[in-house]
């Protein structure tokens, strides 16, 4: 039985999903919580016709009376009826809090995920006017607007709102900023993902925890601020009844009467702790269900002392991708980290880019489908593909050929799945956002995908979580979705390091026959050259961002035309001697005399 084979039957058999709510409602905490703000929300609309007296009715014959059987919960200072009152004020209560809570949650959501996502300008923008709005007096701005609109709630809770959504937009763009760096994330935009796929069903599904602990803390802050509000007479008028009014009253005879004060202080009280235990059960739900399922390099030698790299490579209008000029800076310096790269790939062709860490392999076919990491930019280079002609240094214009044109298999094959997804779902969301293919027919054409990839019962491993399966698995994952949408090139990034020598053995197999079935061509970026022999038909040499030079594997192998060539060659550990030192790179310049 083959490794991948052994994994899958490994695994764990199928479960059927189990629903968020179904988690909540497992904890009794929860449920208790819930109970109650349900309780409070039918008992508030349904006071008119279950609240025994008006609440407005006075009874000076039976002012501040304990609980009895005509008066459940007693009386106020005024002989009105506490339970009546109580039953009145909830609606007001609970409605202040949406209206705050919808303001907080749209703004705070929506402009820390964006600024997160997006960063630059905007980002520094959004930061400065955060730390604007936090630095404000809230209370000073409350009793502005509370003196400004004549103690309109209405207007109360919109400002509440809109001040606490600062304080969300900060620790929801910090989440969104951890996330955004993760590999799943690239993968999803070279799938052809748009920007608000990304945003609405990779980055805010990861950060769904703390988004719901922040509106959930916020909404128990909210219940105390318009308590607050009404206990100083500036939100519903007396006398009409409110939470805060009702604690007002209490306040004004505690000494004589404390009891006054229960009722609407266990219910503010039990009210702020119900939200907070309803955030902690829904993050915690959250949490796991993505945890359960239902069903460094070699020191290079001196630059100034290497040789001269070879001529640039003449355009031919046969290949299926042409780079000119590519070059590459780190913002801020002035040394290229790229210089002038030119290389042609052939339909069917596997070319591998080798050399050492720190060459520049990896930028170079990054900077292809416009996906430079953070810090660095094209300065020059254009790219003839798809018969059209695309400027390197304008990203946004790579977008259309992700996906189509270009696909990309990452290093680390868990890195570029994200965990709160089903394999299924991943290969699903590529087909029908690109594709153009139904709900029905993505979920056939995502198990046809597994089933290319050599997948052993594919339905099984479509219901599975990325956890859920082994690394070779993941990296045949990986492949099929890059194959989603039958790219004409597939770019490689030492696809094999993160696996076992088996399972790389396996992999490379599946390439080339997967390359040589859809007549794609493949760009392979590697530092093995036991996989430049295995697979490749060309291999190209980078050395400190330039090409050093390009020729057939055969060649390469029996008559390295550069003295870097052939320093790599030496140093490559499949030929080392067993009781032998191996030596480096900068040991075979020295010996000839290229280096000091």
């Amino acid at each position: 039985m083959s490794p991948q084979a052994g994994s899958a039957s490994a695994a764990a058999p199928s479960a059927a999903p189990v629903s968020l709510l179904r988690r909540l409602l497992a904890r009794p905490l929860a449920v208790l919580a819930l109970s109650w703000l349900g309780l409070v929300l039918v008992a508030s609309l349904l006071a008119p016709w279950i609240a025994p007296y008006d609440p407005l009715d006075q009874d000076l014959l039976n002012m501040r009376q304990g609980p009895t059987l005509a008066h459940w919960l007693g009386t106020d200072a005024l002989g009105r009826d506490l339970l009546s009152r109580l039953l009145y004020g909830g609606l007001p209560a609970l409605t202040g809090i949406v209206e705050a809570l919808v303001v907080a949650g749209l703004l705070g959501v929506g402009i820390g995920v964006t600024a997160g996502f997006y960063r630059g300008r905007y980002d520094r923008f959004i930061v400065q006017a955060v730390d604007l709005v936090m630095s404000l007096p809230a209370i000073v701005v409350l009793l502005s607007i509370l003196s400004i609109f004549h103690n309109s709630m209405f207007a109360a809770m919109i400002s509440v709102g809109l001040l606490g959504s600062a304080g969300i937009i900060r620790v929801v763009r910090s989440a969104t900023l951890a996330v955004g760096s993760e590999l799943y994330i690239e993968a999803a935009r070279i799938a052809g993902l748009s920007d608000f796929a990304i945003i609405t069903r990779h980055v805010i599904a990861r950060i769904a925890g703390t988004i719901i602990v922040q509106l959930s803390l916020f909404a128990a802050v909210v219940v105390l601020i318009q308590t607050g509000i009404s206990f100083l007479g500036l939100g519903v008028p007396p006398p009409a009844p409110s939470w805060g009014g009702m604690i007002f009253d209490a306040a004004s005879v505690l000494n004589n009467d404390a009891f006054m004060l229960v009722p609407p202080g266990v219910t503010v009280a039990l009210s702020v702790l119900a939200f907070a235990l309803i955030g902690d059960g829904l993050r915690d739900g959250l949490a796991e269900r993505w945890m359960q399922r239902g069903g460094a390099g070699v020191t290079t030698p001196n630059r100034a002392s290497a040789p001269p790299p070879a001529p640039m490579l003449a355009p031919n209008p046969e290949a299926v991708l042409s780079l000119r000029g590519l070059v590459i800076h780190a913002q801020g310096r002035s040394q290229p980290l790229v210089d002038g790269l030119d290389f042609d790939l052939m339909a069917g062709e596997t070319l591998g880019i080798v050399g050492e860490s720190g060459s520049g392999k990896t930028l170079s076919v990054l900077s292809t489908i416009g996906l430079l990491p953070s810090g660095t930019v094209v300065s020059a280079g254009e790219m003839l593909v798809n018969g059209g002609r695309h400027d390197l240094s304008d990203p946004r214009r790579l977008q259309g050929l992700r996906g189509t044109v270009l696909g990309m298999i990452f290093q680390e094959p868990m890195a570029a799945l994200d965990p709160c997804f089903t394999i299924g779902t991943h290969l699903t969301e590529v087909l029908r956002a690109r594709g153009g293919l139904s709900r029905r027919a993505a979920k056939v054409r995502a198990t046809e995908l597994l089933r290319e990839v050599k997948i052993n019962d594919p339905e099984d491993v479509a219901r599975r979580y990325p956890h859920q399966i082994s690394g070779g698995m993941a990296q045949r994952v990986g492949i099929a979705r890059a194959l989603a949408l039958r790219p004409k090139i597939l770019i490689a990034d030492e696809p094999t390091t993160a696996l076992d020598v088996t399972v790389q053995a396996e992999i490379l197999d599946l390439m080339r026959a997967l390359a040589t079935s859809n007549n794609m061509a493949m760009l392979l970026v590697t530092h093995d050259w036991g996989v430049v022999a295995d697979i490749c038909d060309r291999a190209l040499v980078l050395y400190r961002g330039k090409l050093v030079e390009t020729a057939p594997v055969a060649e390469i192998f029996s008559a390295p035309q550069h003295p870097y060539t052939a320093a790599l060659l030496r140093a490559n550990p499949h030929n080392a001697v067993p009781g032998a030192e191996l030596p480096t790179v900068a040991d075979v310049w020295q010996q000839q005399a290229l280096i000091p």
